[in-house]
């Protein structure tokens, strides 16, 4: 089935169970039993070879969900061993009668036994499920670390045990899946936080449970970013189509010594189809800029004069990239936020921007109007902008995104794995494209340029944000097809090309 767009959270999720139960009249066991067929189609895709599995069946609904899984996939031919993590008598339940089905069709069940995971081609994770709230309990973390060592692929039902559904981050130890199915609704924490690396690839089935439309309690909590969004955002172009119809985009930055961050926003801008790029730079960077790009047009920066013709005939604005913290670097900036055109605000003037806020010293962030701008902090910035710790916002990625946009406004991209967008009175987006070579210097400022360049475009900060994080990301994992140890932000910036021509 293909992945929706909406995702939920736990509570939401369980909350539709109880609407298919209770207002569908679909019985429990019934929600059980599909699980555990689509739980099987999914295996037997992604591991056609398979011939033999090891299901390790905790206490609650997951464990049933594995019974019934064990169940089926043994009428269907396969060899099942089931390990029980929980002693069977004190199942309780639909989980009761999943135990009670595997065993009158002749099946067993062995209490667990580390050694016992090495019989199986694949791994059944059917321990912990959804509903886990408190830090994994030593006994289960035990179980979850022999998974994990077993060195055999593992298959996850529904989240990977030992997962926050909600925020992603592990409740203390986390099963490290090759591939989760997930039912009913797609849930946020395998999407956000260290979720993805959890869950492996992600299947869904949604049991035959629609959504019902017009329930705000059924609100989704997050949405995948998806490639129909760069059709939307940069429809084909008119054949009688020139440069000044898409846009005209001044990045201020490249400070003294610095000229690489803004030649990579620069050309960035320019490879997502903004038809005029203006960087503007101290002095000293011009001759190295133009002469790598000769594209870009260089506007040498003595002071903050000479921007207000440049502000004038821009309609996208883009600061930070190698902009600094100097006193020339300030002045650059209030110049910035003073004008009344669409930003894309990075780096340093992020930095910068939270001094003032830290100092309370007034000044143009927080005079600006602030529906109309983009900010792209990495967790760094983002704790800056916030005066909290990095590792809070990595805590609870979704709710630090919520914090940005409640005390900043506009447009909010929360840089990382997963990257988030978010704005008020917006259902945030996520983008699950993107790979680890794309840690490394450089990949921030090609995000900036390319999000100046598709809002010169579209003319739209929500969805030029989205856009530029996705084809960002996408152009990342098109230049890591020969690996991605060694990636610069330069073989990014020239795919991006390639990907808003979708």
């Amino acid at each position: 089935m293909p992945l929706p767009v909406a995702l939920y959270s736990a509570a939401q999720v369980r909350a539709l169970d109880a609407y298919a139960i209770r207002e569908l009249n679909i019985p429990g066991y019934t929600l059980m039993k599909r699980a555990g067929e689509a739980a099987l189609r999914c295996l037997r895709t992604r591991w056609p070879t398979c011939h033999r599995i090891v299901v390790v069946c905790g206490g609650g609904n997951n464990g049933g969900d594995g019974y019934v899984l064990a169940r089926f996939a043994q009428a269907a031919g396969l060899t099942v061993i089931v390990l029980a993590a929980a002693p069977p008598e004190q199942l309780k339940g639909h989980a009761r009668q999943a135990h009670a089905d595997w065993c009158a069709s002749g099946g067993r069940v062995l209490p667990f036994e580390a050694s016992l995971l090495h019989q199986g081609d694949v791994i059944v994770d059917a321990l912990l499920g959804t509903g886990l709230t408190q830090p994994v309990r030593p006994e289960a973390a035990r179980i979850i670390e022999a998974l994990n060592a077993a060195g055999r692929p593992i298959f996850a039902l529904d989240v990977p045990s030992g997962l926050d559904s909600d925020t992603g981050e592990p409740r203390g130890a986390a099963v490290r899946a090759d591939c989760t199915v997930t039912f009913v609704g797609l849930k946020t924490g395998l999407y956000v936080g260290r979720g993805p690396e959890h869950a492996g690839a992600v299947f869904f089935d949604d049991l035959e449970v629609s959504v019902p439309a017009g329930r705000p309690e059924f609100t989704p909590r997050l949405e995948r970013i998806v490639e129909a969004e760069i059709a939307a955002a940069l429809p084909r172009r008119a054949r009688t189509a020139h440069k000044g119809d898409f846009g005209r985009v001044l990045i201020v930055g490249g400070g003294p010594g610095m000229p690489g961050a803004i030649r990579l926003a620069g050309e960035a801008a320019l490879r997502v189809g903004a038809g005029l790029v203006t960087v503007a730079v101290a002095p000293e960077n011009v001759v190295g800029i133009v002469a790598g790009r000769p594209e870009l047009i260089c506007l040498p920066l003595h002071d903050t004069a000479a921007l207000a013709e440049a502000i004038d005939h821009a309609d996208v604005i883009a600061i930070g990239p190698g902009l600094g913290k100097s006193r020339w670097a300030a002045d650059a900036l209030e110049a910035v936020l003073r004008a009344p055109k669409p930003l894309v605000v990075d780096a340093d003037a992020l930095n910068l921007i939270a001094e003032q806020q830290g100092s309370r010293g007034g000044g143009a962030a927080e005079r600006r109007p602030r529906d109309d701008w983009i900010l792209t902090p990495h967790p760094g910035e983002a704790a800056r902008l916030l005066g909290v710790s990095t590792r809070d916002i990595q805590h609870d990625r979704l709710k630090s995104l919520e914090a940005l946009v409640e005390r900043y406004g506009g447009t909010i991209v929360l840089k990382g794995a997963g990257t988030l967008v978010g704005a008020r009175g917006r259902i945030p987006g996520v983008c699950e494209r993107g790979n680890p070579g794309m840690a490394t210097a450089g990949m921030g400022d090609v995000l900036t340029g390319a999000t100046a360049g598709v809002l010169a475009q579209c003319g739209d900060p929500w969805q030029a944000a989205r856009v530029a994080v996705l084809v960002h990301a996408m152009s990342g994992d098109v230049a890591a097809r020969a690996g991605e140890r060694g990636l610069l932000a330069g073989d990014v910036a020239r795919e991006l090309h390639t990907c808003v021509n979708l």
